[in-house]
């Protein structure tokens, strides 16, 4: 399953501080849809993710009904975006 959607940047400044980008509904709904065969654990999911010309591996966080992509910072840095920037992902969940 390969979804793309846009939205904007931010910051969660927890105990391990990290970058995000929100899913929204639409899509969250379609990956709520599968969550069951493809989480592995408190209702991690692992995909393949890209933004720009940029891929790598991680993991959506179930948050709020919806789920969160955590940017690396070495994404953030290679394709220029920073915080509150609007950006374009696409993920994949192998099936």
């Amino acid at each position: 399953m390969e979804l793309r959607f846009s939205g904007e940047l931010w910051y969660w400044r927890g105990p391990s501080p990290y970058h995000f980008v929100t899913v929204p509904d639409a899509q969250s709904a379609d990956i709520e849809a599968v969550s069951r065969i493809v989480s592995y654990g408190w209702g991690v999911i692992p995909v393949s993710a890209q933004l720009g010309e940029t891929a790598w591996t991680t993991s959506l966080f179930p948050k709020d009904g919806g789920y969160l992509v955590p940017v690396k910072d070495a994404v953030r840095k290679r394709e220029d975006v920073d915080l509150g920037d609007a950006v374009t992902i696409c993920i994949t969940i192998h099936l």
